[in-house]
């Protein structure tokens, strides 16, 4: 078993939906899926929790999560970089544990419909391909070639336009969606990393671990609180 560090990240505010962290949902705070769903996977030498909030803070070491830090103020903010924050949790555990990790996992606690079988399997695909960086996600549920549009000065304009032109979404190009789930990186590439998961100008091998759309859904409004609400109703 590689060495492998699973963080979890919560700042305090939040634009879409407040304190969406501490939300309860059968009575067990939002965050409570995700921390548990680690500890079940068994593959992680650590899980620590990367936050700004000393109520987030002690909320997630009760339920197994390590932490000895606050998050920066400046890796805090509605503009930061998370990829920033997940590289700072990740220096600070090999100076507190003293060793160096071979991977990191990211969960994102607002994608707790996930099961600790995608955990495990992301895993097990990321190290089989060899890759620097994994993302989660699923099928598009609106295809930037054929129903997605944006407006530049005015103009209506499809987001994705080719020469060919499609009559039908099953025509398209397959897209997908990321999720947020899961995220792996090797330690060079997230040591390497700046910004972005996707970074343009990098030329990481990038996996992609499909998730069906049943279990993709990143909370970031009342509305996906409510619908993930009903589809964790009754579990525990």
């Amino acid at each position: 078993m590689y060495s492998t560090l699973c963080t979890i990240c919560m700042r305090a505010g939040s634009r879409g939906l407040k304190n969406k962290n501490l939300k309860l949902i059968n009575g067990k705070p939002l965050m409570y899926y995700t921390i548990k769903q680690a500890i079940k996977s068994q593959i992680f030498d650590s899980i620590v929790v990367s936050t700004d909030s000393k109520k987030i803070f002690k909320c997630a070491k009760s339920y197994g999560a390590d932490g000895w830090f606050l998050r920066p103020k400046k890796f805090s903010s509605n503009t930061s970089s998370k990829v920033a924050a997940i590289r700072h949790a990740f220096v600070e555990a090999e100076k507190f544990y003293g060793k160096k990790f071979k991977f990191i996992v990211d969960l994102d606690v607002t994608s707790p419909l996930r099961k600790v079988e995608d955990i495990i399997n992301a895993y097990k695909f990321f190290i089989k391909k060899r890759g620097d960086i994994l993302i989660t996600g699923s099928k598009s549920r609106h295809n930037p070639y054929f129903s997605i549009v944006e407006i530049i000065n005015g103009k209506v304009q499809k987001v994705k336009d080719v020469k060919k032109e499609f009559f039908r979404r099953q025509e398209a190009p397959k897209t997908y969606d990321m999720n947020a789930s899961i995220y792996i990186w090797n330690r060079h590439t997230l040591l390497k990393s700046f910004t972005a998961v996707l970074e343009r100008e990098a030329k990481w091998k990038i996996i992609f671990y499909e998730m069906p759309p049943s279990r993709s859904i990143d909370i970031d409004s009342e509305l996906d609180f409510k619908l993930v609400e009903f589809l964790l109703k009754g579990k525990k």
